[in-house]
């Protein structure tokens, strides 16, 4: 009888303790349903107090987002709730923005209504066909400007299928059709704008990134001689996964040592790394993200493994990191409202080299997606601009993944070695701020 109650009263204390939230190890992660709550709350925010202004801003007064199950556009699939994993049939949803009188209608051209936050707007046994009764709807309201997902230069905004299109368009009268527009600014505005509530959460999530990753340089995951850099990758994958958190990319682990020369950018960037043992005396570097409640990090960050006679990290080693904080700083105080990324790219790339740093940076937005929409600071091997992507300007309310590198000449090791640093920074009022601090020291790893 004893054990029975023992028993009991240890379910209800655990059910107690995970009825909102699920902590594991030193993590606290949302259970499904809270988490699929706060989701739909972060989306129906953006669609009142968002849109309107993104809609107003581009100057469209009408938003078209057209997608079938499985195939869908990625601006739409940031908009279905919680429970709708993925479109269903083919999924319209028209937003109609009226600025005289400060209203927004999120109707769908579907059977269904698309959560809590978009009503069903058709009636299929009052007009069978879906086309028919989406260029009713818009003659109704009768916009001055339609804007349609396609996009040249931003596949984040290029999301509307040809056959769609061409469907779009056999449907709708002429006088409709002449009405259509790209709506690339105002899908990259949707994407890559942070409000409020979500920058919290996205403070939170990063933290949990760091945490993941001081876990990951740890004796209690690396033993010097045995573990090697593809066991500390899959811990770090079977790691989120175990906190039911996902990851957007393959993480990579990689070392730096005495007497190995230094990789070159394109094999430092491969995704296929050779597999090294971790040994004493490894310069460590990590490249790291997970995905959480529709927003996702990116991260990278150093540690050393501590050789038997050593307390610290060398003092060489301390001082070829500061230079990598210090091309950060040089990039983020460039990041000016309305400068394009190639502006800020050439600045800071001028700036660096003028103080003798071997820079490189190749940051870009992140959010929504891990390699987000937005303006585009460098890549790796377009170190002079980058088309289009590069000439878009920095707005207000966008993060970003700080991305860079440094090359700095280590005598004691008669070698280079690279300092290659990204963390989550947010762009708001003119001022830049990283999300959840930045690394300032590299990790040392105890091995006793």
């Amino acid at each position: 009888m004893k054990f029975k109650i023992v028993v009991i009263l240890v379910f209800c204390i655990f059910f107690s303790c995970t009825k909102k939230v699920l902590v594991k190890n030193q993590y606290s992660i949302l259970e499904e349903k809270d988490r699929a709550a706060l989701k739909d709350k972060l989306l129906e925010d953006r669609f009142t107090n968002l849109l309107p202004e993104l809609m107003d801003k581009s100057e469209i007064d009408m938003w078209l987002l057209i997608s079938r199950e499985y195939n869908e556009d990625p601006v739409l699939k940031t908009m279905l709730p919680a429970t709708w994993l993925n479109a269903r049939r083919r999924t319209i949803i028209v937003f109609y923005r009226n600025k005289e009188k400060n209203t927004l209608e999120r109707l769908a051209v579907a059977r269904y209504n698309i959560g809590k936050s978009i009503k069903s707007a058709w009636d299929k046994e009052k007009e069978p066909n879906q086309w028919v009764a989406l260029a009713e709807m818009i003659r109704e309201r009768n916009p001055k400007k339609i804007g349609i997902n396609f996009s040249k230069h931003f596949p984040l905004a290029d999301g509307l299928v040809k056959t769609d299109y061409d469907e779009l368009k056999e449907n709708l009268p002429e006088e409709l059709g002449s009405k259509l527009v790209s709506a690339e600014k105002l899908a990259i505005a949707w994407i890559e704008t942070r409000t409020k509530k979500e920058l919290e959460l996205f403070r939170e999530l990063v933290k949990i990134t760091h945490d993941i990753i001081d876990e990951a340089f740890s004796k209690e995951v690396i033993v010097p001689g045995v573990t090697s850099t593809d066991d500390v990758v899959w811990f770090l994958r079977q790691k989120v996964t175990s906190l039911g958190l996902e990851t957007w990319f393959h993480p990579t682990i990689d070392a730096q040592r005495n007497k190995e020369v230094l990789k070159s950018h394109i094999e430092s960037f491969s995704k296929g790394k050779e597999e090294q043992i971790i040994q004493k005396g490894d310069l460590l570097h990590c490249d790291f993200g997970i995905t959480y409640v529709g927003l996702n990090t990116d991260c990278q960050q150093h540690a050393y493994v501590l050789k038997d006679d050593e307390k610290q990290v060398p003092q060489f080693l301390k001082d070829a990191f500061k230079k990598g904080n210090r091309l950060q700083d040089i990039l983020t105080s460039s990041m000016k409202f309305g400068k394009t990324g190639n502006q800020i790219l050439s600045e800071s790339l001028s700036q660096a080299k003028e103080e003798g740093l071997k820079p490189s940076i190749y940051t870009h937005p992140l959010g929504k997606y891990g390699h987000s929409a937005g303006t585009t600071i460098g890549m790796w091997d377009s170190q002079n601009g980058v088309p289009f992507k590069g000439d878009y300007p920095l707005q207000k309310n966008t993060a970003y993944a700080i991305e860079l590198n440094t090359s700095v000449t280590i005598k004691e090791w008669q070698k280079d070695i690279r300092i290659m640093l990204e963390e989550a920074g947010f762009f708001g009022d003119d001022i830049f701020e990283y999300v959840n601090e930045r690394q300032t020291n590299i990790k040392p790893i105890e091995t006793k």
